[in-house]
């Protein structure tokens, strides 16, 4: 269907002539369903005036569906050379829209790839590094931060990490900063057999817009009492941030010691952060 749709071959004639097996140590799962790809690419909102930074191409499908929506260009951070030729081969085809940098996008400046103009971040990302790029992306000293949206695809069990509040089995650490600075929902899920190869698990697609005002609180003492506190979750408050003041921090957040983690709100976090 895309190869009708951008005059590309398909994408399994891509990876076979290229040779290109999805390799375990880069956490790579590459998505061949291009109904799909086009899918996620949807989900970000109206890319046409836009810059999309994408992280982990691999042989470019979502990329592909990225171009073919109308991106005004997109930077894609790849650190498997071997994707490189199926890449140039996509930026020929779509003059001076795609730049493709090799790379490790964990040491990536990302700001400084498109100042000035509107970015989105539309990913599959790469399963071993997901979580880190997110944190990354939502810890800037700077607010609101340098894009408009981030279109990520997680492992399921990410995702509802991403989006869970208080009282939640999957609220932590994620789901704090997340619930801090963005407006997080999950969008979709993705099943293994749309990877080759299939991973063990179900994917979600998540979709987070950043919060123009969240409460004031400094970021590493945040960070701090999120660590201290889901560091031992089943034990009381007064244990857990025993380290950071125990009872005297909590008195001074009016914030009841017999309490655990998981039943406190992204608010009185911040108040915890800000009593530190």
């Amino acid at each position: 269907m895309m190869a009708a749709l951008d005059g590309l071959p398909p994408l399994r004639d891509v990876i076979q002539r290229h040779g290109l097996d999805a390799k375990k140590a880069l956490g790579q799962n590459f998505l061949l369903d291009l109904n799909l790809t086009q899918k996620i690419a949807r989900t970000a909102g109206p890319i046409e005036n836009h810059t999309v930074i994408e992280v982990g191409p691999g042989p470019g499908g979502l990329t592909r569906a990225i171009l073919a929506l109308g991106a005004k260009r997109v930077i894609a951070i790849e650190r498997d050379a071997r994707c490189l030729p199926a890449l140039a081969e996509i930026s020929e085809h779509y003059p001076g829209r795609l730049t493709v940098i090799e790379g490790d996008a964990l040491k990536t400046d990302f700001e400084a790839l498109a100042p000035g103009e509107p970015v989105r971040i539309i990913a599959n990302l790469p399963y071993n590094v997901g979580t880190q790029l997110l944190v990354n992306w939502l810890l800037p000293k700077r607010w609101p931060p340098f894009w408009e949206s981030l279109t990520l695809m997680f492992q399921r069990e990410v995702g509802l990490r991403i989006v869970a509040e208080e009282n939640d089995d999957h609220y932590g650490r994620l789901g704090v900063l997340c619930g801090w600075r963005t407006d997080a929902r999950m969008a979709f899920d993705v099943p293994p057999q749309a990877f080759t190869p299939p991973p063990k698990v179900t994917s979600s697609v998540v979709h987070l817009e950043p919060n123009a005002n969240p409460l004031p609180c400094d970021v590493a003492a945040l960070e701090r009492v999120t660590h201290a506190a889901f560091g031992q979750r089943r034990k009381m408050l007064r244990q857990s941030v025993k380290s950071l003041g125990g009872e005297a921090l909590l008195a001074k957040a009016e914030i009841d010691p017999q309490r655990r983690a998981e039943t406190l709100s992204v608010e009185e976090f911040v108040r915890l952060a800000n009593a530190l």
